[in-house]
């Protein structure tokens, strides 16, 4: 009997039950932990022949391809998600979400492009034992790059720790994060871009801007205007993020 880390492409069809042609070529997993309005959101914008296979996930017809949606939160969950179609044969794993800026010139607004991860997860490294860094796929991150500049959208390159202890950050631990040269902190993008080397599959991050937490902001410190401002950050990089899954 084969458990997870040995199934093939046709067992998890035979575990999901379902023909090739359910398998999206992308798919977008948004790091978040407030799940509900982001599976509605997706929900309203594809095709009535939704496919759920988990309870935070939907597959549907977006542009004219078969695009995935998952609203993850931490490793693990972005590990079973991206594990199971890059398996299927999914080619395309967009991480969206959020990160705790560690730099002190990216400022809310700012989309910030992931060019490469640090893996303080937990996850990633068991995908990629011998490395502590991953980078993102060099043609999303060129692609994403420039829908930014012909939109005239506000974004900075970098990379970004993941961890797994979001409430164990203090401030000498997210100075160490920012003296290394990381832009920010995530949940979940080096587990994303992890798996999908693996599987030979391209990846790439793009976050929005949640707590300043270099200056001593924390998620707790919002304002109006604050807010104002990241939901219309999250609809730009929702469409960038649709833009990378239609290439």
């Amino acid at each position: 009997m084969k458990l997870y880390g040995e199934f093939t492409k046709q067992d998890w069809l035979t575990a999901f039950d379902i023909e090739e042609d359910k398998v999206p070529e992308s798919f977008i997993l948004h790091g978040a932990w407030e799940h509900e309005h982001n599976l509605s959101l997706w929900k309203e914008m594809m095709s009535e022949d939704i496919w759920q296979p988990h309870w935070n996930s939907m597959i549907g017809n977006l542009h004219h391809r078969k695009i995935g949606f998952a609203n993850i939160f931490g490793g693990p969950a972005a590990a079973v998600i991206s594990h199971q179609f890059a398996t299927l044969g999914t080619d395309v794993f967009i991480q969206t979400g959020y990160f705790g800026c560690l730099s002190r010139h990216v400022q809310f607004g700012d989309i910030l492009i992931v060019t490469a991860a640090e893996m303080g997860d937990g996850v990633s490294h068991w995908y990629l034992k011998e490395e502590k860094i991953v980078k993102s796929d060099r043609e999303l991150v060129e692609a994403a790059i420039n829908f930014c500049e012909e939109k005239g959208y506000r974004y900075t390159t970098g990379t970004v720790f993941t961890t797994s202890a979001i409430m164990m950050e203090t401030r000498d631990v997210v100075q160490k994060w920012a003296e290394k040269g990381h832009i920010g902190v995530d949940m979940e993008t080096a587990t994303t871009l992890a798996v999908a080397r693996r599987f030979n599959k391209k990846a790439v991050g793009i976050l929005n801007l949640s707590d300043h937490i270099i200056t001593g902001d924390t998620f707790y410190s919002s304002n109006g205007k604050r807010d104002e401002i990241k939901k219309k950050t999250d609809d730009r990089i929702r469409e960038l993020a649709l833009y990378l899954a239609g290439l």
